[in-house]
């Protein structure tokens, strides 16, 4: 299904003046000032949300991200100049043929400027390919496999929120150095399991602990009782979860019920997001340690954001939907400087922006497409020690941006020179 909408609020003090200025401009027959319509395409600036709005990945993304995409759009003010903002979304059901398709629809139809949100990784690879063919922009939030900058690097989408790559050397890392080197890993068998699974393999190994033994499940699976059954019979310390959505929660519920940590074994949560503990509780996930890009309770200016994305929604927002507003507002923020929606001079015009709000700390895009900014390392806490019902996580640490994510000197993307 596809929809289109199109997002208005009272627009900020700056913009309101400059659009009185072309009112009265207009009515004493002066020549209003140009405010970067000249450069935009049909005379309008229209954003394709692309994300898996009914299934396993929903509830991290899905109508959540687009909430935080109109939000985005209503505080710019509806527009760039006097060119309106317009939203399409699509649900791609978590199919890399579905996304293709709607993709090339939006592009040769729509004149779609720029694709936004995508889950799942599989879906973000097939789709950057058809942009980069049209010579369209997408910016991904939701999708985790480091590929996407890597091997799958095009000059023609950003990875924006986080990916595999600082999953395992938060998680996997704090693991180890705790005791917990051997590794038994549980894997969604798609391009984001196995990336996930392949960045794990070399940060547990690179710090003295071995994989003992592995298993890929389908995506989705909802029964996980043989594969739990498994990892218990490998005699491994610790059960790395390298999948995501609603495959994590069974995979843990799962592990409770036989009994996997009461026997010695500790569970690694390798992309853990906030809907996720939520929905488990507690009592089923205290002292997780896990990864992220955001966290609601980071400081002022995280709540300020999250308070106002939760009278809209009554969730408090994911990593990744907090990451889509951000994404958003960066994309037209870049449009309004360039005084153009081209998408070559757009992506070079966010590849010269620093990137510092309530999302991201030090933030900045690299010449691969991957935009770094400082991790956290959190822990889930016990239910005694949370006061509230989103009060879910302690961060223990920060992950500097530049220790954070992939050094270029290691990359095998085209648009890297090593």
């Amino acid at each position: 299904m596809m929809s289109q909408t199109r997002s208005f609020r009272r627009l900020p003090l700056a913009r309101a003046v400059a659009a009185n200025t072309l009112l009265v401009a207009g009515m004493l027959g002066m020549a209003a000032p140009s405010l970067a319509q000249d450069g935009i395409s049909d005379g309008e600036i229209r954003i394709g949300y692309l994300a898996d709005m009914s299934g396993t990945y929903r509830d991290l993304a899905g109508p959540g991200g687009l909430e935080a995409m109109k939000m985005a759009v209503e505080d710019f003010g509806g527009s760039v100049g006097d060119a309106p903002i317009e939203i399409f979304n699509a649900d791609d059901r978590n199919s890399a043929d579905v996304g293709a398709n709607t993709v090339r629809g939006w592009v040769d139809q729509e004149n779609v400027d720029l694709v936004a949100g995508m889950v799942a990784s599989s879906v973000s690879i097939a789709v950057t390919k058809v942009l980069e063919e049209a010579g369209g922009l997408a910016i991904i939030s939701g999708s985790a496999a480091s590929s996407i900058t890597n091997e799958h690097c095009t000059p023609n989408h950003i990875h924006y929120v986080y990916d595999t790559y600082p999953l395992a050397n938060g998680t996997a890392k704090a693991v180890v150095e705790q005791g917990g080197d051997s590794w038994f890993m549980l894997t969604a068998d798609y391009a984001f399991g196995h990336a996930l699974e392949s960045d794990v393999e070399k940060v547990v190994t690179d710090n003295g602990g071995t994989i003992v033994d592995r298993v890929r499940h389908p995506f989705p699976t909802s029964d996980f009782s043989s594969y739990i059954l498994q990892a218990q019979g490998s005699g491994a310390k610790i059960v790395g979860l390298a999948n995501a959505g609603s495959d994590t929660v069974n995979a843990i519920k799962t592990a409770s019920q036989f009994g996997l940590t009461q026997t010695g074994q500790q569970l690694a949560g390798l992309l853990i997001f906030l809907n996720d503990v939520h929905a488990m509780g507690l009592e089923t996930t205290q002292g997780l340690l896990l990864t992220t890009g955001w966290y609601w309770d980071m400081d002022d200016a995280s709540r300020e954001w999250a308070e106002r994305y939760f009278e809209r929604v009554g969730k408090m927002p994911t990593m990744v939907q907090a990451g889509i507003y951000s994404s958003t507002t960066q994309y037209l923020e870049a449009v309004e400087a360039a005084g153009t929606d081209d998408p070559a001079t757009v992506r070079a015009k966010l590849g010269e922006t620093p990137i510092n709000d309530f999302f991201a700390r030090n933030g900045r895009i690299r010449e691969d497409g991957r935009m770094v900014h400082d991790m956290y390392l959190a822990e889930v806490k016990a239910p005694a020690d949370s006061e509230s019902e989103w009060d879910l996580y302690e961060i223990k640490a920060t992950i500097p941006a530049e220790d954070a994510y992939r050094p270029l000197s290691e990359s095998s993307c085209k648009l890297v020179s090593n």
